[in-house]
């Protein structure tokens, strides 16, 4: 066998076990055979030099490890290195191949085979192929590979026991007859025909191992091995229908600018009209005002008063105004699960049907103004769920630079699931055009401080390169279970954090400083952002958690512009505990400091701006409020001409970077 002389990830292997690694394209489904073959014996570990973590987990005494998605093995990213090290250390590897996209996946398969690792293929997504029009001749497949392929349907479970049953069975395939005769020559001086392979295809990394330059034969390889995949085929593929499937046609009009926008358009009026309107106007006024505000806080403060007097300390702290058993309950059951399952059900719509890739690909052009690329709206979107988690997914992003400002405007502009739906129930009761002022602000704020991050940083937004699954109904049982999941892990998260606000509050109103605060960040928020001065309970409360201090909000009375202003500045304050810790984590403590000081100054700054404005300009119509509109729009665009122009002739944002290039 093969084996890697740099493979040095940290698995313990037990004396005998062989490794079983596998290996597929991003979206192959390589995570459902992972799970499959482990069960639930599963670690991670990170790859040594890079932020990856690799899923590994023993199978019949052996070990399986599972792989980045990638398109090919080299030294071209963090990924293909990671991969290539762990495929040249295998026993056995099973490659995942997606049948919708044979072409592109075989590729892969065809530089697997010529490392000389015994190989079986599993051909994935057979349904969607067929459903497609696409039928493929499996056995033929693997006779002119020289491998095993079994055809799978992953989420289905169909498949999955043949390829249990056959792993073994995985055996070297065929490479092309000449690249054979380069590599049996040179094999003879590295003692491993993986190496040698990579060593023939220009891989610095791996020649330095063995003291020897690269040979630079890469294209000459590469386009060698893209004909013979694509004569490979060419003999198996057959299209059963020649007309475009309705599907395809949607997935062509969704990354189009001309027909996505409206799409996308339709998908987010939808959105809020199910969340914004429904479940933040019906669902919560029964869950919040009938069933805890009217049934269970009597209920607990009858209880707890039997045996502690409701104005003693104690029972302040337990059942008063923002008690642990009375606020804490009816704020994160009450209030923000119906709208956080929601939103999780609306997300887990998108991502079952392989709506996001498109939306990444829809925005890829609007995002490279700002520093980014298409691929970075999957963890904007994924913020809308949980800013924390999403801080942590900005990994996939191609550079350090689109990490930092990624990480930045999550923290600054985009709310999490549970603050949003709070947002949308807010602005469903002052009129639309409170709420496109509001929406306004914010997108304003993301795109002027993405431009201007864009402008100071040096280097330039990496090119898109991201795979576009099938586009497919999305399964009710994938859906119900990825909302009950990811609703069940906001409510583990926010019950202790939401006790812990509620706690500090608590304590800081009998002990007279909440008032001490209020007063004293007065002319803040009485002063400069026209609102009343038991606002500042409800900023207090957001540095626990974003949501906390949004629902806070909810509870007072204001005027449709005052709850604009008090939005758009708890929107931009910063980000809850645990994604601040997540950011200190990701980002230098330098870097994250200033991050963090940046929100607090931008959000009071903006929430000030906006009303001293509706003040001048006046909001008693729509056609004023419009115009506070149009007034914000039009300073962002002046901001961001007059950045550009001071900063056209500096040594900030031309020169592309060595890691972003």
């Amino acid at each position: 066998m093969s084996h890697c002389h740099n493979c040095n990830i940290k698995i313990e292997m037990p004396e005998g076990a062989r490794r079983i690694v596998l290996v597929g394209n991003p979206n192959a489904g390589k995570s459902v055979f992972f799970n499959y073959l482990t069960g639930m014996y599963v670690d991670v570990s990170n790859y040594p030099g890079t932020t990856l973590e690799i899923s590994h987990g023993r199978y019949q005494g052996d070990v399986i490890i599972d792989t980045p998605g990638v398109y090919g093995i080299s030294s071209f990213n963090d990924e293909e290195r990671v991969a290539r090290d762990v495929i040249l250390s295998a026993d056995v590897v099973i490659n995942v191949v997606n049948a919708v996209y044979l072409e592109r996946d075989l590729f892969l398969t065809q530089q697997i085979i010529d490392t000389g690792v015994p190989v079986i293929v599993a051909l994935n997504m057979t349904d969607e192929a067929a459903r497609q029009g696409i039928e493929i001749d499996v056995p033929l497949l693997g006779q002119l590979l020289g491998v095993p392929v079994i055809p799978t349907v992953a989420v289905k479970k169909q498949g999955l026991e043949e390829v249990k049953q056959n792993i073994w069975q995985a055996r070297r395939g065929h490479s092309d007859p000449a690249l054979q005769q380069d590599l049996d020559e040179l094999v003879n001086r590295v003692g491993s025909r993986g190496e040698a392979l990579l060593i023939l295809e220009g891989d610095a990394a791996v020649a330095a191992r063995h003291g020897l330059p690269p040979i630079n034969r890469r294209e000459e390889i590469y386009l060698g091995r893209r004909q013979r995949v694509n004569r490979l085929v060419h003999h198996v593929v057959k299209e059963i229908s020649k007309t475009a499937a309705f599907s395809n046609t949607l997935s062509s009009l969704m990354i189009k600018p001309l027909t996505g926008i409206p799409i996308l358009l339709l998908a987010l009026y939808a959105m809020y009209q199910a969340i914004g309107v429904f479940v933040a106007g019906t669902v919560v006024g029964i869950t919040e005002e009938t069933v805890m505000v009217g049934m269970y806080e009597p209920a607990v403060r009858s209880l707890v008063g039997k045996f502690i007097s409701e104005s003693s300390t104690l029972g302040t702290i337990l059942i008063g105004e923002f008690g642990l058993l009375t606020m804490t309950f009816t704020y994160v059951l009450g209030l923000l699960m119906p709208l956080v399952v929601g939103f999780y059900f609306f997300l887990s719509l998108f991502e079952d049907s392989g709506y996001l890739p498109r939306l990444a690909t829809l925005v890829d052009r609007v995002l490279t103004g700002i520093g980014l690329n298409g691929r970075a709206v999957i963890p904007l979107i994924l913020g809308l769920g949980c800013v924390t988690m999403a801080t942590i997914t900005t990994r996939l992003l191609g550079s350090e630079r689109e990490r930092r400002i990624a990480i930045f405007l999550l923290g600054l502009a985009i709310p999490c699931s549970a603050q949003l739906g709070v947002i949308a129930g807010m602005l469903a009761g002052v009129g639309a055009e409170f709420a496109a002022l509001y929406s306004l602000v914010i997108l304003a704020v993301l795109v002027v401080v993405g431009t201007v991050m864009n402008s100071l940083l040096a280097g330039r937004s990496s090119d898109l390169l991201i795979d576009l699954p099938p586009l497919r109904l999305p399964r009710i049982d994938n859906v119900l279970t990825k909302t009950a999941i990811k609703s069940y892990q906001f409510l583990k998260e926010a019950f202790p954090l939401f006790a812990l606000g509620a706690l500090l509050i608590s304590i800081f109103q009998v002990t007279g400083l909440l008032a001490l605060l209020q007063n004293a960040l007065a002319p803040l928020t009485v002063g400069w952002l026209g609102l009343p001065k038991e606002a500042a309970t409800a900023f207090i409360m957001g540095v626990v958690r974003r949501d906390f201090g949004a629902a806070g909000l909810a509870d007072m009375t204001l005027t449709p512009i005052q709850t604009v202003v008090a939005l758009i500045t708890i929107t931009l304050f910063v980000p809850c505990i645990a994604s601040i810790l997540v950011i200190f984590k990701e980002r230098t403590k330098q870097e994250a400091a200033l991050m963090w000081l940046s929100t607090w100054v931008i959000a009071f700054l903006i929430g000030g701006v906006v009303a001293r404005l509706s003040s001048l300009l006046g909001t008693a119509n729509p056609t004023q409020v419009l115009t506070v509109a149009a007034t914000v729009l039009g300073l962002s665009v002046l901001l961001i001409i007059v950045v550009r122009l001071l900063i056209k002739q500096g040594p900030y944002g031309k020169t592309p970077s060595k890691e972003a290039s």
